[in-house]
């Protein structure tokens, strides 16, 4: 990870010590573009010990803004250090932008593989919609095929909140996957409840949703079924109140017509009520 980090960066891996600053952990404040939504306790708890017992090994990557410093790279050993009660922290301070900030964060995380496969696609869209990255452009940064960029992105066609409840309950990608054929949240969280209450695999995952896209299409076509059975009802009961309008104005005296065309697409209904002296019968 550092090796990749410090080619894409320029940053050398033969430090000088002179290039290392103790700065004060209340100056550094947390990587906006940092990708990650979770910290495994866990983890920060194993590496919070060994830092008690060895230190920090590798200095954290900050760059100057304002009076103090924003965190790049290094956010577990940030946190760690800051369970420990740690004042100081080894940091190295780079001048970087925001596009670099966000690349690095992405990198950091994806190649110690701690981004769940939604925080990824998050960090990819976020290059995208932020800086104008392309899908190419970040599938050759991080070392992947495009196809494999672009299908990550499309997990995010999942509804938000179908997502939050995966990365609590978590399930593989390729049953992820399998919801993107669903578009309504209803069916996704239908299917994803199947998936944990019968703990299916992926082919059975696929099975479920293709039935449930049979359900759902015939759910549609007795809706829309029953839909036109209503205008047709109702058009009876419109009609019905015109032809009793017309004979209300025949029976007053008046010479008046009616006659109905029926098209494809519409009725057509025309009323003749003749004018001056032919108006009576």
């Amino acid at each position: 990870m550092k090796d990749h980090i410090s080619k894409i960066f320029g940053i050398s891996q033969d430090l000088d010590k002179n290039e290392i600053k103790y700065l004060e952990l209340s100056l550094i404040t947390p990587n906006p573009f940092q990708p990650r939504r979770v910290f495994d306790p866990t983890h920060l708890d194993e590496l919070a010990q060994s830092i008690r017992e060895f230190g920090i090994l590798q200095p954290i990557l900050v760059r100057k803004i304002g009076t103090g410093y924003e965190l790049v790279a290094g956010e577990r050993r940030f946190r760690a250090s800051q369970k420990v009660g740690l004042k100081t922290i080894p940091a190295i301070i780079k001048n970087l932008s925001d596009k670099e900030v966000a690349e690095m964060a992405l990198i950091e995380n994806l190649q110690r593989e701690d981004l769940n496969y939604f925080e990824e696609a998050e960090g990819y869209a976020k290059l995208i919609k932020e800086f104008g990255v392309t899908q190419d452009e970040i599938a050759k940064r991080m070392g992947k095929g495009q196809s494999t960029v672009a299908n990550k992105l499309r997990l995010l066609n999942i509804h938000p909140n179908v997502r939050k409840e995966i990365s609590i309950n978590v399930i593989t990608e390729r049953h992820a996957r399998a919801l993107l054929k669903l578009n309504d949240t209803k069916s996704q969280l239908k299917a994803l409840n199947e998936i944990y209450s019968k703990n299916l695999n992926v082919r059975q995952t696929d099975e479920f949703v293709e039935q449930l896209l049979i359900n759902n299409e015939k759910e549609i076509k007795e809706k829309r079924k029953m839909k036109m059975t209503k205008i047709f009802k109702d058009m009876r009961i419109f009609l019905n109140t015109i032809r009793g309008a017309v004979q209300t104005i025949k029976d007053a005296g008046l010479d008046a017509d009616i006659s109905e065309n029926e098209y494809e697409d519409y009725m057509e209904v025309t009323i003749r009520l003749p004018k001056g002296k032919n108006a009576a019968k």
